[in-house]
């Protein structure tokens, strides 16, 4: 059965982000939904996630270093239990092994180095957020962290593996946190006081303080950028924008702009 291109879209920061950079490449990630191979910057970071989710398990005291140098480990069991592919993406020889989490371990540790996990009780990790934008559009977000204060301000944190970016690629991110600020303040009437960029390769924090009135205009940007994405989604035209970004963009073969030919157009779409 072919879905009406009417249907109610679900939009994340990510998938934003996307339609803001290249419609195309929104298209091939929300749309086509074609397979991305894992890079192991991109598994680094989802390992180092998960250890700092699963670090709040414990009491206070025995959140350690020691202690999430063992989660590192033991999560990454997991992960290639659950998906064996990504042994061959690290290597399998003991060595190999020992090494990739020695890098997890260090980044780990610029963590406590920037923050002690003794002194914070989060309110919510890994928080799923979903509200409503109008009647045809949903926005989502999973954050990090969210920190309440005795006196109720609010903090969101997020975590990125990753150096922090030159001021070209800064607002990607900001923009993420905004949105989660604005999640946050429709689901739950909480206007955050602070929003906060924890980059753990670099040992950078990079702090903003949303306002009413910039949440209520970025409010105003995402609806004008729902209508975009729904009249492209109705004349099947998502048109590729090229720039710096294009040397890391795992479908370029693909993109009229390099000389290549996009996949058909779905009939049956459910974005993702």
């Amino acid at each position: 059965m072919v879905r009406a291109m009417s249907a109610p879209l679900s939009l994340s920061p990510s998938r934003v982000s996307d339609f803001k950079t290249c419609p195309l490449l929104y298209r091939f990630r929300a749309i086509d939904r074609l397979p991305e191979p894992p890079s192991r910057d991109a598994v680094r970071g989802t390992l180092v996630h998960s250890v700092l989710e699963r670090l709040f398990d414990v009491p206070a005291e025995q959140r350690t270093i020691e202690h999430a140098h063992g989660l590192a480990a033991s999560q990454w069991q997991h992960m290639v239990v659950e998906e064996p592919e990504l042994a061959e993406l690290v290597g399998t020889t003991p060595a190999e092994v020992d090494g990739w989490l020695a890098d997890v371990s260090a980044l780990l540790d610029t963590y406590f180095r920037l923050e002690n996990p003794q002194r914070l009780e989060p309110a919510d990790r890994e928080l799923l957020l979903e509200v409503q934008l109008d009647a045809a559009t949903q926005v989502k977000g999973i954050i990090d962290r969210v920190d309440i204060a005795p006196t109720g301000e609010v903090r969101v944190v997020d975590y990125k593996s990753g150096k922090a970016p030159n001021p070209l690629f800064e607002q990607r991110a900001l923009f993420q946190l905004r949105v989660y600020a604005l999640l946050l303040w429709r689901a739950r009437g909480q206007l955050p006081a602070l929003l906060q960029l924890i980059y753990l390769s670099d040992a950078q924090v990079v702090r903003l303080t949303p306002h009413e009135s910039d949440l209520l205009a970025l409010e105003k940007t995402l609806r004008a950028l729902a209508t975009a994405i729904m009249r492209a989604r109705e004349s099947r035209d998502f048109r590729a924008s090229t720039s710096r970004l294009c040397d890391w963009c795992p479908h370029q073969a693909l993109c009229p702009a390099w000389g290549g030919t996009p996949p058909d157009y779905p009939d049956d779409i459910e974005e993702h």
